[in-house]
This record gives structure tokens, sequence and C-alpha cells, in this order.
């Protein structure tokens, strides 16, 4: 463990330093940020998942930069140019971008006009103009005139000077950080169309001609500028006030007025306009473009996290459909842990006789299955057809609930979905997904792609690594937050789990198949190739219903059983009186547990567990119904207040669901009475809201949508 490493991090996130040793080592011991969060509080001092993750993410930077200066000091040292001084100065870089420009100087690089004018044996005279004294440099330059290396004159003598200036005041370190400075606090981007695409990158209008301070650009400009250059529809430039620039050059290197300053003047012009001001335009090209993407990767982490915790229905008898138009509509029946029983198709909008056969059916299948809820998906003719189902003189109670399908398409013609369901095709595979999504959202969206759930920002713009890498701490977070059932939970879901990976999670699903399911915690360690590293990570987060031990259904680590057996002891009663009497709890000491290892933040979230054992952290389900008659988008109209659901929040706003087969946009300013800086701090994915529609654009296919009172 780099001790350097330890400081440096705690200072920056402003924690104890024994908290981010704790975390580190936990981590080199290759435990998960939901373990030690949740089970190794002691240690850490009960750090939460953010802090936790933190702390990885900046040991991850600080090795990554140590690696690099590794490697730069190796390549001068095999180039024979490390000095101490160099050295020192390397050791002491604390980040990539001024280690980049210490080396820059000494960086291998192609011909430039610098090293030709070098190669012509003109840098003596560089170094004499660029010392700025009384001697005059066409005096000087006069004896470096030398046909034969190709320097004709005088003025060819001096321009090779001034070429190797200019790439001396590029590569400088100081000028480099006032550049850096000023194009971040004054830059300014700008954007144009590219004649002749004015028509086919409509969708890129409003950056037609747009500019704005790069300081100030939101995330979602910045993306959207860099789709439409990348594209091929705009231009974009990124730069500060020239005069400025120049201004802040000159007062590093010219020294006043004399012949040599005006050459050297002269000199750096040139090298702001033809090297350093292209150079640092690219990294703060980068720069920003990272900021943005980070800011994009934030949002779609929030969104994914409010949607794999959204309310689950529960276990209930579910009837399924895919809604469709031509093909029909795809119908499942499933019992109540998602086992598919049945499969059909009905017709609603071909005929009335097509439509009364659907109606029989449909009553046929919820009396012979028991029903107890239908989930309709919300694509093409889905409000037509949860129309038609809540028409059906249903004689038991049925709920029924229009169910986001976004992603399901995808589900259904993966390797997953075509191994469980080997015999079906796609539609049936879809219609299953739509019915367990509301079942269990979490459990289902765990085998689709997060980046196919549609509720990012430009998702498809930013670093697929680093999204990946967020997307995948937000699903092993919520995974492990709500705890998987081991005898039920698919291979998808239990991959997530913390400590397994896809070949344990394989390994556990097949030995269930093969002995039936687990009957307590104990028996994970039977499973081929689960250590005992692997159970201790992932114990405490899978749960086993009517297990041998009470505590194997609960969050209660099994390295926590003595403790608790101690208390049922104490208390002359049994673990499982000690779960369901409060009266008994409320006798415990917990003062009396403490040990070196086990402090009051684990006793205190024992005594939670035993008070509700595996409890479902996620709320409860609440059914949201859209308008009756508000079908499609020529039906909505300014001033109308409609139901909906939030499908995706945004930098610069949330979309709602209103039932039309078209989410309008509550922009940031439409949120709330007041003003907000972030849309996720008033709303979030899957909540119920009540919404003005402000205007509708039928050609554009566009809703405005307000949240604030006074346009109710």
């Amino acid at each position: 463990m780099n001790e350097a490493h330890v400081t440096k991090i705690a200072a920056e996130l402003n924690l104890m330093h024994k908290q981010v040793m704790a975390t580190a080592l936990l981590f080199d011991e290759g435990a998960t940020i939901p373990f030690i969060a949740r089970y190794r509080k002691e240690a850490t001092g009960s750090l939460d998942e953010v802090a936790i993750g933190a702390i990885r993410d900046r040991l991850s930077k600080l090795i990554e930069l140590d690696k690099r200066r590794e490697a730069i000091l190796k390549a001068l040292e095999e180039r024979g140019q490390l000095t101490d001084e160099l050295k020192g100065k390397i050791a002491e870089a604390e980040s990539i971008t001024v280690l980049e420009d210490i080396y820059l100087p000494y960086r291998p690089k192609r011909r430039t006009r610098a090293t030709i004018a070098k190669e012509k044996g003109l840098e003596p005279l560089a170094l004499c103009i660029f010392a700025q004294d009384d001697r005059d440099p066409a005096s000087e330059a006069a004896a470096f005139v030398n046909a034969e290396k190709g320097v004709d004159s005088v003025e060819d003598a001096l321009a090779g000077a001034r070429d190797i200036i200019a790439e001396w005041v590029s590569e400088d370190q100081s000028a480099r950080t006032h550049m850096r400075e000023l194009y971040l606090q004054q830059g300014v981007f700008k954007s144009k169309v590219i004649t002749g695409k004015e028509e086919e990158g409509i969708k890129y209008k409003d950056y037609y001609e747009w500019e704005e301070p790069v300081a100030k650009a939101p995330s979602h400009r910045i993306l959207a500028m860099r789709r439409g250059e990348k594209e091929g529809f705009l231009g974009l430039r990124i730069n500060p006030p020239e005069d400025k620039a120049l201004m802040q050059l000159e007062s590093l290197f010219v020294k006043g007025d004399g012949l040599a300053s005006q050459q050297v003047r002269t000199a750096v012009h040139d090298s702001y306009k033809r090297l350093l001001s292209l150079s640092i335009e690219t990294e703060i090209r980068l720069a920003t473009k990272e900021r943005a993407e980070e800011e994009a990767i934030k949002v779609f982490a929030g969104n994914l996290r409010q949607l794999l915790l959204a309310a689950p229905l529960g276990q209930k008898n579910i009837l399924a459909i895919d809604p469709g138009i031509r093909t029909g509509c795809k119908v499942v029946c499933m019992n109540s842990q998602g086992k598919l029983l049945h499969t059909d198709t009905i017709y609603l909008h071909q005929s009335e006789k097509s439509s009364a056969e659907a109606s029989s059916k449909i009553i046929d299948l919820c009396e012979r299955f028991q029903i107890e809820a239908i989930a309709v998906g919300n694509g093409t003719a889905g409000r037509e057809t949860e129309s038609f189902i809540r028409s059906l003189k249903l004689s038991r109670k049925v709920t029924v609930v229009m169910v986001n399908e976004s992603g399901a398409s995808v589900y259904s013609a993966s390797e997953a979905a075509r191994e469980e369901f080997p015999d079906h095709d796609v539609t049936v595979r879809g219609s299953v997904s739509i019915g367990r999504r509301l079942m269990d959202p979490l459990a289902e969206l765990v085998k689709i792609d997060p980046k196919s759930i549609g509720v990012g920002q430009y998702q498809h713009d930013v670093d697929h690594d680093s999204l990946k890498k967020s997307l995948d701490d937000v699903v092993i977070s919520c995974v492990n937050k709500v705890g998987v059932d081991v005898n039920t939970a698919s291979k998808q879901l239990l991959m997530y789990v913390s400590g397994l990976g896809p070949q344990l999670a394989k390994n556990i699903v097949e030995y269930r198949n093969e002995h039936g399911p687990f009957a307590s915690r104990e028996e994970f360690r039977k499973v081929s190739r689960l250590g005992p590293g692997a159970f201790e990570q992932a114990a405490g987060f899978l749960r086993i219903r009517d297990g041998e031990n009470p505590l194997d259904g609960s969050a209660v680590h099994p390295e926590s059983y003595p403790i608790v057996d101690a208390m049922a002891r104490d208390l002359k009663c049994s673990v499982t009186d000690l779960m369901r009497d409060e009266k008994i709890r409320e006798k415990i000491d917990l003062k009396k547990y403490v040990t070196e290892k086990v402090g009051i933040p684990t006793l205190t979230d024992i005594m939670g567990e035993l008070s509700k054992p595996g409890r479902d952290p996620r709320e409860k389900f609440e059914n949201v119904e859209f308008a009756e008659g508000i079908e499609k988008l020529e039906d909505v109209h300014p001033g109308m207040t409609l139901t909906g659901i939030v499908t995706n929040v945004t930098a610069f706003g949330a979309f709602v669901d209103i039932g039309v087969h078209q989410d309008g946009l509550v922009h940031i300013s439409e949120l709330a009475d007041r003003f907000v800086k972030t849309p996720n701090a008033v709303v979030k994915v899957h909540q119920k809201v009540t919404a003005t529609v402000l205007d509708v654009d039928l050609k554009r296919r566009r809703i405005s949508l307000s949240l604030r009172s006074n346009n109710s």
C-alpha cells in the first residue's frame, strides 16, 4: 500500500487517514464496495458507498499516474536526458497534465520547422536572441548565413531562430499553464453550420450560429455540438480573446522593446497562432468532453439507480401483453414465480369479430390462470390495448398496468433469452420480459445492457469504458441493496452479487438445478469454486426464504450469527423469538456485545434486521393510470392537466410519459416553483407526476410540459 497515496486521498476527500487506509487494504483483499459499506463499518468509520467508490477511483488514477511517471523516467534515462533536476520535477508532478508538460520538450517528435532550423545550426542564434540583450540580431545572424546549409540570407537565419524560439514558447510549462487557465476561464465555444448542410442537419439548428463560454457550457450542449461536428453538420472551435492570450505570453517572454525583443515578440505571436493555440485547444476540447461525459454518466447512473429500485408489484400471477397492430398482440401467462405457463396471440385492430374473440380469450385466460395483474407494454398500440383491457368485464379484481418496455426487444434477442426460452420466438420472450418487469424491475432489468434501457443523456457519445464501469457500479449497488433470493434468482441477477461474477453465478444455478433449493447459507460452500473469500463477500446478500436458520433470510452476515445466538441465549429465548418479539429485543444491551471487530454500527444493523428480516428497501408499488381519451399526440392541447410518469431525467429537464407514445419535456425552468440547478433534486425516474401542457408542436412531435403549480 502506497502511504503517500493514502495521505493524498485523505486530504482531497476530507477523510481520516485511517479510513482511507482501511478501505484501501480491504480493496487489496478483494472486497467489493457493497460489502465494505455494509459489513466493514467499524474498519472504515461507516463510510458510505459514494465515499468508498471515490477512494477506489482516486487510487486507480494515482496508480495510473505512477505508471506514466515510471515510463517517462525510463525513456529519459535510456536517451541519456535524465538529470537530477528533471527527476525531481517529475517526482513532484501531481497530475498527468503537469507530467506531460514537463516531458514535452524531451518527447521524440517528427521533424518540425524548429528541428530543421536546429539542423542548420541556428540554435546558438536563437539562444542569443532569446537572451534579449543589447546585441543586434541582424548582425549576429550574419555569421550564420551558409548556403550549403540552406541559410541563404540574414532573414533566413532570423526566421529559423524564431522558429526555434516559437517551439520553446509552445513547450514552456509556465506558458502552457497560463494558456490552459485562459482557455478554461475566458475561452468560447463557437459552432457554425457547414455550408450546404443547413437542411440535412436541421436537428442542430440551435447551433448554426452559437457561442457559449467554456466555463458555463452545460454538458448536454457540449455533447450536442460535438455530435453535430462528428456527423459533419457543424464546425466547432474553442478560443479565448486572442489579444489577451498574446498579452499573457508577451509578459512571460518579452523583456523590452529592443531589436532582440522585437524578434522574440514576433516568435511568440507565431508560436501562439501556429502551435500553442492548436495544442491547448485540443487539450481543452478533451477536458470539456471529459467534463461533459462525467456529467452525462452521472445523470445516466442516477436515472438507472431510480429505475432499478422502482417499486415491484411482487409475486403475482401475471398476464403480459406486447401490443401490436398488424401482427397482433402477443399474450403470455405466468405464475407468481415468473414461470411461463401459456402463450397466445390476440388481434384487436382488424375487425369487430377479432376484437370479440380477443375479449373472450383474455377473460378466459384470467380465469384459467387466476390472473392478478395485467402488464401492457407501452409501445405501439399500447394505449389502445390498455383501453381495451380496461373495458373488459373481468369477474375478478385485476390490476392493469402500463409497463415501460424500453430494452425488452434487446433482451428478447439476447443469448440469455434464447437460453431460457429456446423454443419460443422473440415476441414471446419480449412479453415475458414485460410481465416480469412489473413483478420485479430489478431482477428483470439486470438482464439488459443498461445502455439500452433508455434513461441516459447522449450515452452513445461518451467513453464506453467509463460508462460501463459507472453503470456496473450502480447495478451492483442496487442488487446488493435489495438482496437476492438465491433459490429463485436468475444467473444474470446472481452475477451482480458481491463476490460472485458470471462463473460463480452459473455454478450456483447448476448446483441448485442438480441438488434442489439451498437449505442454508452454509450450503453455499459446496458450490464449485465458491471459496472462503467469495463466501464472505456474497453470503450476506444472498437470502434463503424459510431456511434452516431463520437468519438466512435476513441481511445479517453469517459471521455475526454467533452474536445473535449469544443475544438469544442471554435472554433465554430462541433466535426466532428474538426476531418475532419486539419486547424481547428491547431488553438487549448492545454495549454488552461490542468486541474489537464488532462495534455499535454493525450491532445497530443487526437489530434493524432482526426487526424486519430481509425487508425490501424499495417503495410500495403505485399504479399510474393515464387520462382516458388522451391516446395520441393530436389529443393533447395546451392547458390540459395530465397524469404522467417520469421516464428520463437529464441535465436540462425531465421527460414525462403522458400516454400518447411521445414523451413530453419539462424544461428545468418548469420543474418547480423555485429555481433548481439539478432536475434530479425535484423528480426521479418512474415517479408519478401531474403535469400541465404548455405547448404541442405536431410538426416536430414535441410536447412542452410544466410541473410548476402556477401553471395548473
